[in-house]
């Protein structure tokens, strides 16, 4: 007990407290920080600002269904660069700009699975082009040591299968998130008690077991589809898609453990849990800028879409030849 309190005398008293409020950030800010903050703040607006104008050439230029689901892809990096500018700003918001962003981020992994489906040419489009192949489903991140996997035929049912585990997560995530908002309030969710009685030991690996389910489908999907696609530039597509996913998930995982485990040290007025958090959240806002930069040259721009038909090239020549025929004969 005497040990305990003499750790306790030795350790500043705003490292054992919340996080500071927002005017007490401002308050000790000095020029340096200031123009760091400035800084900040102007990278998320930009993105911002940039994701806005993609938006609107993208609904004048791109077709529905589609053009939905690329809005919903592109904002991907805009949304979590502008919760992470708010949770810099109100380090008290974090948990629920965090799930903001991680609900948000959910939802864009369902889409990007139909994106490639749309840019195939829609469901029933992609049915018939695949009806005959079969698709290799020993890819990551749940299988990707088990080549021994038959390859699945391409069926309604399999296209189904798919959809639907990348939806649960974007619909579970969300009801997680609403959940663990409603036993914060009571004071029964806390990210830092892992204890086996506290609440986010079991919701969060939940949510962990959730996203690698749904990464699954998406990865399929792309490794048998990516050379038909590659006229679209589907691989830094993906590339993009899936850079969010570390930086927005791993990286903010492996942070928050040090900053538990106190490697990142307490600089008051932020303790090391929130210190790890301001942390992150600066680096994402810098990343998904660049991030923005990147899918704005990627989507912000019209492709020549894929024949509808995939035997259509041969038809044509085909045709060219048997009408060119009867022209070298008459000639002769």
């Amino acid at each position: 007990m005497d040990m305990e309190e003499a750790l306790n005398s030795t350790i500043h008293p705003t490292c054992l407290q919340e996080p500071p409020l927002a005017i007490d950030i401002i308050k000790q800010l000095d020029v340096f920080g200031m123009a760091l903050y400035s800084m900040l703040t102007l990278m998320s607006t930009v993105s911002l600002l940039l994701y806005l104008e993609e938006c609107v050439f993208i609904y004048r230029k791109v077709p529905s269904p589609k053009k939905a689901t690329i809005m919903w892809v592109n904002g991907a990096a805009p949304v979590i660069a502008t919760m992470a500018c708010f949770g810099m700003w109100i380090p008290r918001a974090t948990m629920f700009t965090d799930m903001t962003s991680n609900s948000y981020f959910a939802v864009v992994v369902y889409k990007v699975l139909v994106l490639m489906i749309e840019e195939s040419g829609g469901s029933e489009t992609f049915l018939k082009r695949n009806y005959k192949k079969t698709f290799k489903i020993s890819t990551g991140p749940c299988c990707c040591c088990c080549p021994c996997l038959p390859r699945v035929p391409v069926t309604r049912r399999m296209l189904f299968m798919l959809k639907l585990g990348a939806l649960q997560y974007a619909i579970l995530k969300t009801v997680l998130s609403i959940l663990s908002i409603i036993l914060w309030t009571n004071g029964n969710f806390d990210i830092s008690d892992l204890g086996i009685k506290g609440t986010a030991i079991w919701i969060n690996p939940f949510i962990g077991v959730l996203t690698i389910i749904s990464l699954w489908p998406v990865a399929i999907m792309f490794m048998n589809t990516c050379k038909t696609l590659h006229s679209l530039r589907i691989i830094p597509k993906y590339a993009m898609y899936q850079l969010v996913l570390v930086l927005s998930q791993l990286q903010t995982a492996i942070i928050n453990i040090l900053a538990l485990d106190g490697t990142i040290a307490c600089s008051p007025p932020f303790s090391s849990r929130a210190r790890g958090t301001m942390l992150s959240q600066k680096l994402m806002i810098v990343e998904m800028f660049i991030i923005t930069l990147v899918t704005r040259a990627l989507y912000r721009r019209t492709y020549d879409p894929l024949p509808t038909d995939p035997h259509e090239t041969d038809n044509d020549q085909n045709t060219k030849i048997s009408l060119q025929a009867p022209q070298g004969e008459h000639a002769a």
